[in-house]
């Protein structure tokens, strides 16, 4: 199954808040353990992470070990970084971003969505709202 993976979900495996979307977090992680499996991201995916990562050790609410092991699960697991996001930025994200009023970030996370022609994987509600109303599905995990 191939799917775009929101730094939303990946980060909720590291963070593990017990929030009402933890569940679905957990099942989108045991999907990416099927041999079919790929998740595809934008380019900026790994800033996103280690921007949460960074600033989480910073503010002592993650220990540096726990974020090496997460590193070193993400590492391992099928995840595509797509090479034309930047290519797409200034054209559709934009577009997408003014049109559902998201921040760029998100925007890219829908645009490679619609144009690979994929289901995403999100906890964020605004970007899950907006691809709705593209027309995009939320991963189901089965």
């Amino acid at each position: 199954m191939k799917f775009v993976l929101d730094a939303s979900v990946a980060l909720s495996w590291l963070l593990e808040d017990a929030g009402p979307g933890q569940a679905y977090a957990a099942g989108v992680f045991e999907t990416l353990k099927h041999a079919s499996s790929v998740a595809h991201v934008p380019v900026t995916w790994g800033l996103e992470v280690a921007n949460v990562i960074a600033k989480s050790e910073a503010r002592a609410l993650l220990l540096d070990n726990r974020s090496q092991a997460f590193l070193s699960m993400i590492a391992a697991c099928p995840i595509r970084y797509d090479g034309q996001t930047h290519a797409s930025a200034l054209g559709e994200t934009l577009r997408l971003a003014r049109r559902f009023h998201l921040s760029a970030y998100d925007a890219s996370y829908l645009e490679l969505a619609l144009r690979l022609g994929l289901n995403i994987a999100t906890l964020d509600g605004d970007l899950l709202s907006a691809a709705r109303r593209a027309g995009v599905k939320r991963l189901d995990p089965k």
